[in-house]
């Protein structure tokens, strides 16, 4: 989702990128190196997790761009999918920057050459406050609303710019390019503080209020602009390729946390309205739903299935499910008829006439009565047929099996 084609490297954890000074005259020399200590990437398989957990970021994981992965984690493959979809175009680049593929390094050697910088892109920009604006949202969601323990917690909304500058930071370092969390920091708090005054005085000059949500999308815009006119360039080649260790627990470190904080809003400030329009705390709604009547039921379901299964084994266990969903419809019929399960072709037939009689339609003089017996008379016209075209087919299949032998 992020990033210039062609420029986009391995994620934050100690990728290997070209240099801004001198570095790109040595990428030649370093590749064989590179390609030893990275080992030779498959354009198959990253296809293949792209497809099956690309929206967690697997293939970004598989292909050592760590960073990349955990924001697909965060954002559902790049925001809803848009980014998972948009990598389907340039995996092929990412394998070879993963592999050190001579003609990928020769296009970004030439890529350094030509920009001091790293240039302008639209798509990065757009990710830095998309995702400012996510995480800061979560961290200020996650905060208690009411007391707990009898404190306050609201003090905690200090680290909501916190949040939103590392959402900069994070999308500003995807691959070749880098950038320190100082100046997205600073903007992100000098923002706030100046806000306040600034909202007075304009309210007074000229009578215009400046809501809150104005002034947090301001304070993630300049973080965004002020990272990538002051922060972004090049990242050095020479960084150490960390271990498989410290990758996976970094890794898990990050998704915890970010799982943490959705937890403690589900917790303390979700709420779920109810069918009076009351509002109920969503962690007691789920333990009602745990202890509804309907979950219970479902439960045993669960557990009377896994009990037949161990008895009777799992193919018999599918046969019984196949049976008791009623593909052909047949048992639905029966109950319609009211009829056992079985009944003979006299049996059916019988009660077709019985029942035909009885929900005739023209038997009905009131007119909202009509309309229902109408209803029942045509379910039982319907039961009929399905039934005897059923047992039509099974005499003809019996048949032809008679024949063939």
């Amino acid at each position: 989702m992020f990033g210039l084609p062609g420029i986009m490297g391995k994620s934050v954890f100690g990728e290997n990128s070209s240099d801004v000074g001198g570095g790109v005259n040595r990428s030649r020399n370093n590749n064989k190196s590179n390609n030893s200590s990275n080992g030779n990437k498959s354009k198959t398989l990253t296809y293949l997790l792209w497809l099956v957990g690309g929206v967690c970021g697997l293939h970004h994981f598989y292909l050592g761009r760590d960073l990349q992965g955990i924001l697909w984690w965060c954002t559902f493959g790049g925001y809803f999918g848009f980014g998972w979809f948009r990598d389907l175009f340039y995996i092929g680049e990412y394998v070879a920057d993963a592999n050190k593929d001579e003609k990928y390094m020769k296009k970004f050697d030439y890529m350094v050459r030509v920009y001091e910088k790293p240039p302008f892109s639209t798509v990065r920009f757009t990710g830095m406050v998309v995702v400012a604006y996510l995480f800061s949202t979560v961290v200020s969601l996650a905060i208690p609303e009411d007391n707990v323990a009898g404190l306050s917690w609201q003090w905690l909304q200090i680290f909501t710019p916190l949040a939103a500058a590392l959402g900069v930071w994070a999308v500003g370092n995807i691959g070749h390019e880098t950038g320190s969390l100082k100046w997205p920091l600073i903007c992100a708090y000098l923002v706030p503080m100046v806000s306040n005054p600034l909202k007075s005085f304009i309210f007074d000059k000229w009578g215009y209020d400046i809501d809150e949500s104005t002034s947090f999308a301001i304070m993630i815009l300049s973080a965004a602009w002020s990272f990538d006119h002051l922060e972004k360039r090049w990242r050095p080649k020479n960084q150490k390729t960390p271990g498989t260790l410290k990758r996976i627990v970094v890794i898990s470190m990050c998704c915890l946390l970010y799982m943490a904080l959705w937890s403690s809003y589900l917790y303390f400030n979700a709420k779920v309205t109810d069918e009076d329009g009351d509002e109920v705390p969503f962690h007691e709604a789920l333990g009602h739903f745990f202890s509804s009547p309907w979950w219970l039921d479902v439960k045993q379901s669960f557990i009377d299935v896994w009990q037949f299964a161990q008895e009777h084994g799992w193919m018999e266990t599918w046969r019984q499910i196949v049976s008791l969903s009623d593909p052909s419809g047949e048992q639905n019929a029966f109950k319609v008829l009211e009829l056992r399960s079985g009944a003979t072709q006299t049996e059916i037939k019988n009660q077709c006439r019985t029942l035909a009689v009885k929900y005739h339609p023209d038997k009905a003089k009131d007119d909202v009565i009509r309309k229902d017996v109408q209803n029942r008379f045509f379910e039982v016209q319907q039961a009929c047929e399905l039934l005897s075209n059923s047992r039509a087919k099974r005499r003809r299949k019996n048949k032809q099996f008679n024949e063939d032998l």
